[in-house]
């Protein structure tokens, strides 16, 4: 059988690869994607989306505890761990079936199966029905990442679990242990914490939330404590003993090792990029730790081979990949993209508090050399952020002191993850503390505390 020809041919179809598919279509390509699972990738099935409404959950069953501080009064708060997943499975389902419609309205051909690059521009897709070939000038690898197994902490789905597993848990956990604290560790952790678990967080760095800045994670680990986790930094998981009904893990921290017993371990150790079966190797392609290496424009030194998002390394971010597939495909179209920096692209993790982040942190931007003015804005002094109920948290902004660039903002509190793309803007327009400081904020919103915090970083700080 004749191979079908393209301009593109997309490998994954996760926030990247859609994207990069949809983009290549509006410019005029002839597009096709491949996909193996799911349409809308682990984001939007197994990641941002079924967590976030996980803890939208938590979030409104720990208001319930609150009723009164609100005037209210709620007899017997209470949840349906089967009702809670079942919501988050059906928002899951709904976006990802729409990502089919996309495709359908953007005349892009969807092929479901494992895709193998067999020689530059040529893929070979094993579907259901036996085997499609493909012909294409440009390949866009997005084949995304997976969950990291370490040896003697894999997770099983019985007692301790992956992500996956922890998605659609059918039983509360009574005692767990998170192993890791990034974003997607601390995410679970608070989840099952707010809903009743008694939560120990294991992490190997000396603080929780690593790569945040230091004054925010401190900010954070404060927070969890006082909702009762218990939070070992500078530790290890050794091993773990698997029991009937428990896990006994055995945790290296400050030089001894001491044996806790859990009845359910959630690992959360970091990804390894989904590079086997594809080819690659054989083409020449250069992987570095489970991850493609590329240039700035995640060309892959392989004429006509591009890799976007999570296989083509940090930041591990949806956005990242979606906006990477954005310029891959004004590349291929002939035009002329800027490439992604990495150091513009938030984060965003969804605990309670939220945190969300811009640029480099205080000790990044000390590290390059600057001269740096810090501001800083606590949410007790905003208006909006009591009247919410919400008084604790802060936000910080870090400026070069010699050109009043903004280098980095950095946020701890209530909408954190909304209010973050503020400063994201103003990095890409080039904003300086002035345009910042002759900006209006509306009154009353949580915004007003970015002005602050600005206004704090020059001694001019009016509500603190």
């Amino acid at each position: 059988m004749a191979a079908e020809t393209y301009d593109v041919i997309v490998i994954g179809a996760g926030p990247g690869g859609y994207v990069a598919a949809i983009r290549a279509a509006q410019l005029g390509q002839k597009v096709v994607i491949v996909e193996r699972e799911h349409m809308g990738g682990i984001c939007l099935n197994w990641g941002c989306i079924p967590t976030k409404a996980l803890l939208r959950s938590a979030e409104v069953y720990h208001l319930m505890h609150r009723a009164k501080d609100f005037g209210l009064s709620v007899d017997k708060a209470s949840f349906d761990l089967a009702a809670v997943v079942k919501r988050s499975r059906g928002v899951a389902n709904q976006l990802s079936s729409g990502i089919g419609h996309l495709m359908k309205k953007n005349k892009i051909k969807t092929v479901m199966g494992e895709a193998r690059i067999t020689a530059k521009g040529k893929v070979t897709v094993k579907t259901e029905k036996g085997e499609e070939k493909l012909e294409a000038k440009n390949i866009v690898l997005a084949t995304g990442a997976r969950a990291r197994n370490l040896p003697g902490l894999e997770a099983d789905g019985d007692r301790v679990w992956s992500y996956k597993h922890a998605l659609q848990a059918d039983r509360m956990p009574k005692k767990l242990l998170v192993i890791g604290s990034g974003a997607i560790g601390i995410e679970f952790a608070s989840f099952f914490n707010t809903m009743g678990a008694d939560t120990t967080v294991v992490e190997v760095m000396d603080r929780v939330l690593p790569v945040e800045d230091e004054e925010i994670s401190k900010f954070a680990k404060k927070q969890f404590e006082k909702q009762g986790m218990t939070l070992m930094e500078k530790a290890i998981v050794q091993k773990l003993e698997r029991g009937k009904d428990k896990v006994t893990a055995h945790i290296e921290s400050k030089g001894k090792t001491e044996k806790m017993e859990f009845d359910t371990v959630i690992s959360a150790v970091g990804i390894v990029g989904n590079v086997e079966n594809l080819g690659l190797e054989d083409l020449g392609v250069k992987i570095d730790r489970s991850h493609v290496v590329t240039d700035e424009y995640c060309r892959t030194g392989v004429e006509g081979l591009y890799a976007i998002g999570d296989i083509a390394g940090a930041p591990w971010l949806a956005h990242k990949a979606s906006h990477e597939g954005v310029m891959v495909a004004e590349l291929i179209a002939g035009k002329d993209p800027h490439p992604v920096k990495p150091e513009s692209i938030a984060g965003c993790t969804y605990c309670y508090p939220q945190v969300a982040s811009v640029g480099y942190t205080e000790a990044k931007a000390k590290e390059l050399g600057y001269d740096i003015k810090v501001g800083r804005f606590p949410f007790i002094g905003n208006g909006k952020a009591i009247a919410l109920g919400e008084p604790e948290g802060m936000i910080k902004t870090i400026f070069d002191a010699k050109t009043g660039e903004l280098l980095g903002a950095h946020m701890v509190g209530a909408e954190v993850t909304e209010l973050i793309q503020g400063y994201v803007v103003g990095r890409q327009l080039e904003t300086t503390e002035e345009d910042l400081m002759n900006t209006v904020f509306p009154h009353p919103t949580l915004s007003e505390m970015m002005h602050e915090s600005v206004l704090d970083a020059y001694d001019q700080v009016i509500h603190m």
